[in-house]
């Protein structure tokens, strides 16, 4: 037996048989998307029963996943109190969405450096599909769309590190940019165009100027947004007291 299995190893003839995917992780991916198109909003209580009823799952799963959840920073579990989407300060979102305007603006870079024909043919894909979903009212195509694009500009940089690093990030910039997709609407999808062009040309400090200001629009309209409708904080723990030990 010892001996067929490094046969088969060594003739790669070995297939790794796929196991099924944790139920709470099926379960957190569903509870993610729900948070990340704002179906679950920031500071709304997860009561388990509902999401069990939701799902279509038991309680036990759906309390495992609020727990991976909380453990990634999108869930806040108060005792006394439940489990709430989180809501993000300010200053959080200030921070990664500066932090997403640096690596955006090198991938852009890169990206007019390398880029292929294929590659730039991708992005006008990717555009053209954002835009019909935009002038379709369609908020969460357009958001989807517009994290594909993104992620295919980085691609095209060939660093692999920058792409792990803002692969990082990405979820939580889709959960930033949904609150104001429809307000930047087609102003978002020209600015995509005109850096697709500057891509397709070649021009490396074009490219990296229109990502520049591309991300710092999204970020500043984020900011508005927060100051004319600030999200209400989760509850504060609920303080127990300690039984009176008996005299």
């Amino acid at each position: 037996m010892d001996m067929l299995r490094s046969e088969l190893a060594n003739q790669g003839a070995a297939p790794k048989i796929a196991r099924p995917v944790p139920l709470r992780e099926s379960v957190f991916e569903a509870l993610l998307e729900l948070i990340l198109t704002g179906h679950l909003k920031p500071g709304q209580h997860l009561a388990e029963s509902e999401l069990a009823g939701l799902l279509g799952v038991s309680r036990q799963p759906i309390r495992e996943a609020l727990q991976l959840l909380s453990g990634e920073g999108w869930v806040d579990l108060h005792p006394g109190h439940g489990a709430f989407v989180h809501s993000p300060t300010v200053q959080e979102a200030d921070q990664l969405l500066a932090v997403r305007t640096l690596l955006e603006t090198e991938s852009a870079k890169l990206a007019a450096r390398h880029a292929t024909s294929e590659g730039v043919q991708r992005l006008r894909a990717l555009c053209a599909r954002g835009l019909a979903a935009m002038e379709a009212d369609d908020v969460d195509e357009s958001v989807a769309v517009n994290s594909e694009l993104h992620a295919a500009v980085t691609e095209l940089s060939g660093n692999k590190v920058l792409t792990e690093l803002a692969a990082q990030v990405a979820r939580r910039v889709r959960w930033y940019h949904t609150p104001v997709a429809r307000k930047r609407g087609r102003a978002s999808w020209m600015e995509h165009t005109e850096l697709v062009d500057a891509i397709a040309a070649g021009d490396e400090e074009r490219a990296a100027d229109v990502m520049r200001k591309h991300t710092e629009h999204t970020r500043q309209s984020y900011l508005e947004q927060r100051e004319s409708e600030p999200v209400e904080a989760a509850p504060e723990p609920m303080r127990r007291r300690r039984p009176r030990s008996p005299k």
